[in-house]
């Protein structure tokens, strides 16, 4: 069957957009689509050849030289060779200044800016019983142990003194701070301070980054090894958090605690949601593992450009898709350079993780599910309070949480 000129720019375009393209000697070394071996394309003295067997035995453009107009085109055109588009980190300007003071005052800081966001916590209503200590104490005790990053006992002297100070209206004992931690209407709660908290920054994000990571327990579970039939193996248990982050400030503006074995694809549009509620979106970046029609569409449906890579075995869009996902596989091909740069803003989500597992530990200490998935949305919400520090000494931000 003959390959029509129309299906051969189509899968040219796929080997641009999917594969590394790279020069070798007078020629260019081009991967195969089926990924079995590779072809070498020559376009020295005018003449345009390929060692593959439709060009040998038509002695047309056959998709592997395609693919090498297209890259050469997308990459500038003039040059001699093929460049390697390499990851790169956008450097921002940075007031040495603001950042020392920022952080010589991020301690004084962070009690008032965390009791002003706790004035929004609900105390619900009970009835009858012994008067419950005040919900809002208790998520402004349970983070700020967090982020001085000691036990509940030590913490005590620490609470009469914030009592004292006013940022307490109670000192509850270290045990109500432990029963707490293990409530599911904690949850909710600590989601939306984290969404609150990122709110100050409205005007200064507009493109995100998605991603997850894991945070180890003092727990393990058994391991059943097929190969060897043996169930003695033993892997530690581990949660997964999922977060939006704004790729400048690096402010989280949604956060979502799982299992270990729940996809990160599935947590992608809630994430979007709570994000659009406070922010307008310009872009969106994530890697493969968020790869979805769904996905693509959601993001485009807030009028937002999504840059999340294609993976080898995806299809070619069909002439005449006018659908997100088309969209962005044709922008990734025709303008690969730009398009990853974009992409590459993806790499700010990695410093977020890395930020709030130096500062505040990977490993969680509580023993209940429900306890290690409040300790995990505690050390976020530490985290923006910081982030908006440093904000207010570096940008003149002055949170007002209403």
């Amino acid at each position: 069957m003959q390959v029509g000129t129309d299906t051969r720019e189509m899968r040219a375009l796929v080997i641009a957009a999917t594969t590394r393209i790279e020069q070798n000697g007078a020629g260019w070394r081009v991967p195969s689509q089926s990924g079995r071996g590779t072809y070498h394309v020559t376009t020295g003295m005018g003449a345009k050849r390929c060692t593959c067997p439709d060009h040998e035995l038509r002695a047309i453009a056959c998709k592997h030289i395609l693919a090498v107009e297209i890259t050469v085109r997308r990459e500038g055109g003039s040059r001699a060779s093929m460049v390697t588009v390499t990851k790169t980190t956008e450097v921002y300007d940075r007031s040495w200044k603001a950042y020392n003071a920022a952080q010589c005052e991020e301690k004084t800081m962070f009690a008032p800016l965390l009791a002003d966001l706790c004035r929004s916590v609900p105390q619900p209503d009970q009835k009858r019983g012994r008067p419950r200590v005040p919900l809002s104490d208790i998520v402004f005790a349970s983070t700020y142990r967090i982020y001085d990053r000691i036990s509940s006992r030590r913490f005590t002297s620490a609470m009469t003194d914030l009592a004292e100070r006013g940022y307490l209206s109670h000192v509850p004992h270290f045990n109500s701070l432990t029963n707490y931690l293990r409530e599911p209407g904690l949850e909710p709660i600590l989601s939306d301070l984290i969404a609150n908290a990122s709110l100050p920054l409205t005007a200064i994000e507009t493109d995100f980054a998605m991603d997850a990571t894991g945070f180890t327990t003092s727990q393990f579970d058994g391991w059943y090894d097929h190969r060897h039939r043996d169930r003695s193996e033993a892997k530690r248990v581990w949660m997964k958090l999922h977060i939006a982050t704004g790729v400048r400030s690096n402010i989280v503006t949604a956060a979502q605690v799982t299992p270990a074995n729940h996809a990160d694809s599935t947590q992608f549009e809630a994430l979007l949601r709570t994000t659009a509620k406070g922010f307008t979106i310009g872009q969106v970046s994530a890697d493969k593992g968020y790869l979805s029609r769904a996905n693509v569409d959601a993001v485009a449906r807030l009028n937002a450009t999504p840059f999340i890579p294609f993976k080898s075995n995806n299809v070619v869009p069909r002439p005449g898709d006018d659908s997100a996902w088309a969209r962005m596989w044709h922008e990734c091909a025709l303008h690969k350079a730009d398009w990853l740069a974009n992409y590459h803003k993806r790499s700010n989500v990695e410093t977020t993780f890395s930020v709030i597992k130096r500062k505040f530990g990977g490993t969680l200490l509580s023993k209940s599910e429900q306890g290690q998935i409040n300790e995990v949305l505690c050390k976020v919400l530490a985290h923006n309070l910081c982030v908006l520090n440093a904000a207010m000494h570096e940008l003149g931000i002055e949170p007002n949480f209403g």
